[in-house]
């Protein structure tokens, strides 16, 4: 301990990290600069749509559009909390960031990620509800259960997070200070660290089950049941109108998990890490509000149904108004 403290002394701490970025894909520079943007603005415009269709429409105030909205809230937030800063990164090929910056990004995007998961977990319990067991459905999914659910969520979320930011925040960082990525990961921030990393990678693997494995086990166990139901439905017409309602949901957790697990089968590779992060950070909360537009019925006549009272709104005042120009 006394050995520690002397080198301590000697060697000042790091206060800045250095995040690298793309500048192995320096050809893509220009491209990424000019569509980032762009992606990010119709990601934050998508979502929020969403959001307001739903709120704005009677018939969509169910659970599964509910779940949807908040579904929505997360792609925000994971997009806002990385998109802006990957900016300036591809702009000067590279960015610096305060170590207590790149602790706050580390936890809203785990927040974030962990939303998102639970989320996913309950609009597979949704469905498995409605499907399986239509009958009770309403007195299982009612409105005392979803405030219940993201009220229990967020607490685990903020308990979760704090924690593994708070351990990591007492680490002891010497150098070097550059991560050779896009945005702060956990991974990432532990390579430069000094100090023994044992209880941030123990608090990590705990949290593994209640975070990760229980959730995914819910979802599986879930649309085994699903299937077996559909399966069971003699018309094919039928078996293809029920499935359909679980296509969107499939979708956006087949590119939720599969990213994330993509991760794992390439660990010491940062090219293929960097572009799995990419989808992940960036595209996927980009395409969700597309996939679930564009498969759901309800919610595409739900806009139709807003776009026209706007319009109708807006063309009404636009006439009062030249109405007492007029006058």
């Amino acid at each position: 301990m006394g050995n520690e403290k002397d080198i301590k002394n000697k060697t000042s701490s790091v206060t800045v990290i250095f995040l690298s970025g793309f500048q192995e894909f320096h050809n893509l520079r220009i491209f990424l600069f000019l569509f980032l943007p762009v992606i990010y603005c119709v990601t934050v415009c998508g979502n929020l749509l969403i959001i307001l269709v739903v709120s704005s429409s009677r018939s969509l105030h169910s659970p599964m559009y509910f779940f949807l909205t908040h579904l929505s809230f997360s792609d925000i937030l994971l997009s806002t909390t990385i998109a802006p800063n990957m900016l300036l990164i591809v702009l000067y090929e590279g960015g610096s960031v305060p170590l207590i910056g790149c602790l706050i990004q580390y936890f809203f995007f785990s927040a974030s990620g962990i939303l998102e998961t639970f989320i996913l977990t309950v609009m597979s319990y949704d469905r498995y509800q409605a499907i399986c067991h239509p009958l009770h459905y309403t007195s299982v999914m009612d409105l005392t259960f979803c405030l219940r659910f993201f009220l229990l969520s967020w607490l685990i979320i903020l308990v979760v997070v704090l924690t593994l930011s708070v351990t990591m925040s007492y680490l002891w960082f010497c150098g070097p200070n550059i991560i050779d990525h896009f945005f702060c990961d956990r991974d990432p921030i532990l390579e430069l660290s000094c100090s023994d990393t044992a209880i941030v990678e123990a608090e990590s693997m705990f949290f593994m089950i209640p975070l990760a494995i229980c959730p995914f086990t819910v979802i599986i166990v879930s649309y085994i049941y699903i299937i077996s139901t559909i399966l069971k439905i003699p018309s094919a017409a039928g078996r293809q109108k029920t499935f359909s309602t679980c296509s969107s949901h499939l979708t956006v957790v087949a590119m939720h998990y599969g990213s994330a697990f993509s991760i794992y089968f390439f660990p010491n590779s940062s090219q293929v890490i960097k572009i799995i992060s990419l989808l992940y950070t960036v595209v996927t909360p980009f395409i969700n509000p597309i996939i679930y537009s564009l498969s759901n019925k309800n919610i595409t006549e739900a806009y139709n149904k807003l776009l026209i009272t706007l319009s109708s709104t807006f063309l009404l005042s636009c006439f009062s108004f030249f109405n007492l120009k007029c006058k």
